[in-house]
């Protein structure tokens, strides 16, 4: 399994830059001219890659009375209703993903039927990104699979054993690009049932290269998530929130997009390298703060020195205090004069 998947120009997994994917998903409130406003906050954000959603009300809900699908979203009562009311219409797709990519963004999408699968894999989408709903609809998973590009699967609600049953559903269509995201729902989701530590879970047990999908109004969370370990970052954005769509009120504004991504850079500097030692930034901290043996008094040549007649003083252009214990009882070589480093040379 590989350590490694690329996407487009981008490579991703250990060792490489977090791939930022700026979800605008349904958010585009069906309005051409407001999902190009969308791609071109992500641009400006710093983002890898801007994601939609693909899919046709008839094909993801079925028009039923039943209980569970009665709601009160955005002016919709079921869920049928909702997802008409927030489909990006096909003819849009080919207009958005030139307008992405001429602006030099990765254009995505999320599939929820073959059809749209078929869709996006006609514009050449360099991935595909599985909702954590349709992880157990493993015929779908079956179809994208075959089309042999990566697929970013997001992993919310689901069970170890769900989940290695997706990636083996993937795997018998001879694909083994995958990346794991991990997610939890919650519109917004409360940042007590985020658990990053599902992260190392995840890199554990399937050895894939993992990231993390955000549904929080947090800034801080999916940085920390970076910091643990992710390496592709997933965030609902808007152009605003007081929008009246159904995803508008847990995404992230356009300075707050910025300023998460900006966040993220900044933690992978800050992880830099697992070598512990002396930077070269902080020598002359070095030698300033640290200390050092100094002669606290005028020792003349031939004098057998005390420890009366040193100190350990900053800065450190003398022998390192621990070998205070040698200098003590030797014999001066040179005339030392008070505030003079004491070096080897001398005793």
């Amino acid at each position: 399994m590989p350590q490694k998947v690329q996407i487009a120009n981008r490579m991703i997994g250990e060792g490489e830059p977090c791939f930022v994917i700026a979800e605008a998903g349904s958010n585009h409130d069906g309005k051409l001219k407001q999902a190009k406003q969308l791609i071109d906050i992500a641009v400006d954000s710093g983002a890898d890659a801007v994601k939609f959603q693909t899919f046709r009300a008839d094909k993801i809900a079925a028009i039923t009375k039943d209980k569970i699908v009665n709601i009160d979203i955005a002016g919709s009562k079921t869920l049928y209703e909702l997802y008409k009311k927030v489909e990006l219409p096909w003819e849009w797709h080919s207009e958005l993903a030139d307008y992405a990519r001429n602006k030099g963004i990765i254009f995505l999408s999320t599939p929820f039927d073959e059809g749209a699968v078929d869709e996006l894999d006609k514009l050449d989408v360099p991935a595909f990104k599985v909702a954590s709903f349709e992880l157990v609809h493993l015929p779908l998973l079956r179809y994208i699979a075959g089309k042999e590009k990566p697929i970013i699967l997001s992993t919310a609600m689901a069970s170890l054993g769900e989940i290695e049953e997706a990636i083996e559903a993937i795997l018998k269509e001879n694909n083994d690009r995958i990346i794991l995201l991990h997610c939890a729902v919650g519109y917004p989701l409360k940042v007590e049932n985020v658990n990053l530590a599902v992260l190392d879970t995840l890199k554990q047990a399937f050895s894939y290269p993992v990231g993390y999908s955000d549904h929080t109004l947090s800034l801080a969370v999916p940085i920390a998530a970076v910091t643990r370990g992710a390496k592709v970052i997933e965030k609902h954005f808007t152009i605003s929130r007081s929008f009246s769509g159904p995803d508008h009120p847990f995404a992230l504004e356009p300075e707050e997009l910025k300023a998460m991504i900006r966040g993220i850079r900044e933690a992978e500097k800050a992880i830099g390298s697992p070598r512990k030692g002396i930077l070269n930034s902080e020598l002359i901290h070095y030698q300033r703060g640290r200390r050092s043996i100094f002669a606290t008094v005028n020792i003349a040549k031939g004098t057998i020195i005390t420890e009366k007649m040193v100190g350990i003083l900053r800065p450190a252009i003398g022998l390192e205090p621990k070998y205070l214990h040698l200098v003590i009882g030797r014999k001066a070589q040179v005339n030392i004069s008070a505030n003079e480093p004491i070096t080897w040379d001398k005793i």
